[in-house]
């Protein structure tokens, strides 16, 4: 069956459709990763967005669900260039195009995924539908897509009730804004007890629980919207425990030291983002997905120091908080399908709890 991909700028790209056969709109963004994409579909930071994968063969190993980064895929649709029919892989569970199905994502292939990347690339993130139908008249179903907003999508993303993992000497909160389950399995994995909660916990509950640090999760969507969080972590910071954040978790830091967060052209996403520590002076390879970045201009350096630096376009990856035992990084030192470049911060967040 044929499917059609209309952005908000008026292109129409017509493919095939896979997945499930639906109308969805929602935002566009690139993904320029070459293997992983049983995590990018899982990760909660896509809510509210479809994302078109840059590497043209995607499906060849099929899906494993034990790789998945939460219980269902959070996508709103998926554009590949050719999608494998049929995966090898001995750990297999299940081939891509009827793991769609299954999680009721649209999607499509047989278009040129690098020509909507360059689109993307020059005009910056956009609304689009994905549809099996074709419409002669593009004005009405233009003004809907334009009107379309992410929105509300931590409160979508997050765990419901508080639950523990693990058992170790270090007791840690990790706060769920849409986190990928490797965050809380890196933990356990170095011998912690992780006690995750859902992000509308309040910091007087963190304190009963008397934990030994902090993690704020990365998750989907505006950080400024956050504003009953952001107040909450305003409050975590007067307890003095260690907090380490991901992504989401280190814009909302930022907001909570009243620095600005601004919206970028088009964001990061892949698993091929060389970061820079300004400590070191040592790059590492990330893996990032995220369309919000701080505003340098808002920092105010007697609180806080920029620690990681994008490579490529200067924008800050990581912070140092110089008066309080902050660190945060804006791309995933837990990454899987990897690279494990920066898995070693989860070290640092170990240190950070001797030290206290």
């Amino acid at each position: 069956m044929k499917a059609y991909l209309i952005l908000e700028d008026g292109s129409v790209f017509t493919g095939e459709s896979i997945g499930a056969q639906k109308e969805v709109i929602s935002e566009f963004v690139f993904n320029t990763s070459m293997t992983g994409y049983l995590e990018v579909l899982t990760d909660p930071s896509y809510a509210g967005q479809s994302v078109v994968m840059t590497y043209p063969l995607i499906g060849n190993y099929g899906v494993c669900l034990e790789d998945q980064e939460s219980s269902k895929p959070h996508v709103e649709g998926f554009i590949v260039n050719e999608l494998a029919r049929l995966g090898s892989n001995f750990r297999k569970n299940i081939d891509l195009e009827d793991y769609l199905i299954e999680n009721g994502i649209p999607g499509i292939q047989g278009i040129d995924t690098r020509h909507i990347t360059k689109i993307i690339r020059n005009q910056g993130c956009m609304n689009g539908m994905i549809t099996t139908t074709y419409y002669e008249d593009l004005q009405e179903v233009l003004t809907k897509i334009r009107a379309f907003t992410v929105t509300g999508v931590v409160e979508q993303t997050t765990c419901k009730e508080i639950y523990t993992l693990g058992e170790g000497s270090k007791h840690i909160a990790l706060y769920d804004f849409g986190a990928k389950t490797n965050i809380a399995k890196s933990l356990v994995k170095r011998g912690c007890k992780v006690t995750v909660v859902p992000a509308s916990t309040k910091a007087s509950v963190i304190k009963e629980l008397n934990v030994d640090g902090i993690m704020l999760s990365n998750g989907p969507g505006d950080p400024a919207e956050c504003v009953e969080i952001i107040e909450e972590i305003k409050a975590l910071r007067k307890m003095k425990t260690p907090i380490f954040a991901i992504c989401l978790g280190h814009q909302l830091m930022a907001l909570a030291h009243d620095f600005k967060t601004e919206k970028m052209k088009y964001g990061h996403h892949g698993a091929n983002h060389p970061v820079k520590d300004l400590v070191s002076g040592r790059v590492y390879i990330s893996t990032q997905n995220h369309n919000y970045v701080i505003n340098p201009e808002s920092i105010d350096s007697t609180i806080a120091k920029p620690w990681f630096v994008n490579v490529n376009d200067k924008t800050i990856e990581g912070m140092e908080y110089t008066q309080e035992n902050i660190k945060t990084v804006q791309f995933h030192p837990e990454a899987c399908a990897g690279p494990l470049d920066t898995d070693a911060l989860f070290e640092e967040f170990m240190k950070m709890m001797e030290v206290q």
